[in-house]
């Protein structure tokens, strides 16, 4: 979402940092350039103009004058001011209130409030353990109604049952009625959208306002729309009165602008981005995270996060002890590209770690894409057991047939034998000292081979499946309250020797090897 704008950030805030003294006449220049960046990610004008004025004012004080570096003290005033305009801190749904809370989702067609409903309803139920019933107040469009209920039975949340004929109003204040007398925690109400706002809509939402009194209203937004997004905001709490904000298509190649703006300009936090069509594929908003992001840092705490959810704890745990044996064959090759193909793919992982947005030209031009992933797995698919269990007996004719089944051709197989070869050497050395994980470290090691960055060496994820929640809060809070040193975060695990935890059972992600930054403390 942010791309073109941490590329243009990116390349200005470098040019401060390489200085040994700047000028106000330097930071101007910058702080044009800036401007210029915000404006062509649609971010709106007065929130550009309130933006810059905030950071001019903090970078020709005294405070960067007398600063041992002035250009990372210019790079630090950017990303506080990028976490003020984003909101300072993420703040979640609100459920404190009497039961059923009423949650009211608003919005125009098409900005993904249905399926952002189910969304929410799958996340209340299995993170919070909450009873939740969903609504479709959307008489209008076709098959709003029955598009929720299915929803509602994939993601295993009981849906109002559909009497046709009924207005919105009616239907508001019968699903309030159905979640007092089922017992229910939340009712979420998916009202009806327009292609653009006008009177109808707003007295409709203002009437439902009122006979449901919703504790939370949540404006759902395309973050796709660019400049009008402020308009839509604006009008939206100035008539039915918004207490949060969910982005989608978050994970689009938009150019962010809507996020930027729409907190600004409300004052109300952005709550939930969505990042994909899949039920789960919806995170919370972190204000400091995405600011990291933007300006390149990367995004450590919720890699971490990621790979807690996504891996298998007994599955990494009985390949750990498999590799401790010194074995490692294509099938636990294939295992680890699944892994990262669940953790957002090659791009999304890269995406989060420092300093690491920069190389997506060589691995573009490496051949280092998700496509590469899905070829990979098809070529493994494409073999006997016996020749995933022992590769030695892949010959020419073998590897004819493999080619045509996976729709490749000799040449990527033995690519892939190659960097399985790597990574099953550096496994059996490590197996033989005891050390257990590092097979994730492996893969992007082969790939880092390929891409002519040497080996990317790293540390690891702490052990996640032997952390109990006050660990792994405390491993969080430590990241999150990393510093700006050298324009990035300082004791971050991921650059020098520290790298990323090692996930459950022994798997760990890679940092980038060569010096650097500390890693976070291993659990003994």
């Amino acid at each position: 979402m942010f791309e073109s704008l941490q590329e243009r950030l990116g390349s200005i805030l470098n040019g401060l940092t390489g200085r040994g003294a700047l000028s106000e006449a330097d930071v101007t220049a910058a702080l044009r350039e800036v401007r210029r960046a915000l404006i062509e990610a649609d971010v709106a004008l007065e929130v550009v103009r309130s933006f810059v004025e905030k950071v001019r004012e903090k970078a020709v004080g005294a405070a960067v004058v007398k600063s041992i570096k002035p250009g990372q003290m210019v790079v630090k005033i950017v990303h506080d001011e990028l976490v003020a305009m984003l909101g300072d801190e993420g703040k979640a749904i609100d459920l404190n209130a009497p039961a059923p809370v009423v949650i009211m989702m608003v919005g125009l067609q098409g900005s993904g409030k249905t399926t952002t409903t189910g969304k929410i309803a799958k996340r209340l139920t299995e993170r919070q353990g909450k009873k939740v019933l969903m609504a479709s107040l959307d008489t209008r469009r076709p098959a709003a109604q029955e598009q929720l209920r299915q929803l509602g039975e994939q993601v295993k949340v009981a849906t109002l049952p559909i009497i046709a004929g009924q207005s919105p109003v009616d239907i508001a204040r019968r699903a309030v009625q159905a979640g007092r007398l089922g017992g229910h925690d939340v009712v979420i109400l998916d009202t009806a959208g327009r292609t653009h706002i006008d009177e109808p809509l707003m007295v409709e939402m203002a009437d439902i306002r009122k006979v449901s009194s919703p504790h939370e209203i949540l404006l759902v937004a395309d973050a796709l729309t660019g400049q009008d997004a402020v308009n839509l905001a604006r009008n939206f709490d100035e008539r039915v009165g918004i207490t949060g904000l969910v982005l989608t298509r978050m994970d689009g190649d938009g150019r962010g602008g809507a996020a930027l703006s729409m907190r600004a300009v409300t004052g109300k936090p952005v709550k939930l981005i969505g990042v994909g069509e899949k039920m789960d594929a919806l995170e919370e908003f972190h204000p400091k995270r995405i600011a990291d992001r933007i300006l390149g840092m990367g995004d450590i705490v919720s890699l971490v996060e990621k790979a807690a959810e996504t891996i298998d704890a007994e599955k990494a745990a009985a390949m750990a002890k498999k590799m401790q044996s010194g074995k490692f064959d294509l099938n636990d090759l294939a295992e680890q590209l699944r892994q990262m193909q669940n953790m957002g793919g090659m791009g999304g992982i890269m995406g989060m770690m420092p300093g690491m947005g920069k190389m997506k030209d060589q691995m573009a031009s490496a051949g280092l894409d998700d496509k590469m992933f899905g070829r990979q797995i098809a070529i493994i698919s494409s073999m006997t057991k016996a020749e995933r269990a022992n590769p030695d007996i892949l010959k020419h004719s073998r590897k004819k047939r493999i080619a045509a089944g996976s729709g490749t051709d000799a040449a990527e197989i033995n690519k892939l034998l190659k960097m399985h070869r790597q990574m099953a050497d550096m496994m059996k050395a490590m197996g033989g000292k005891g050390k257990g994980g590092g097979m994730m470290r492996g893969l992007m090691g082969g790939m880092a081979q390929k891409m002519g960055l040497g080996g990317m060496m790293g540390g690891g994820l702490p052990d996640l499946s032997k952390m109990d929640p006050k660990q792994l809060e405390q491993l969080k809070k430590q990241a999150e309250a990393a510093g700006l040193g050298g324009g990035m975060p300082k004791g971050l695990p991921g650059l020098g020797g520290g790298g990323l935890p090692g996930l459950p059972g022994g798997p760990r992600l890679p940092g980038l090897g060569g010096g650097g930054l500390p890693g976070l403390p291993r659990k003994k």
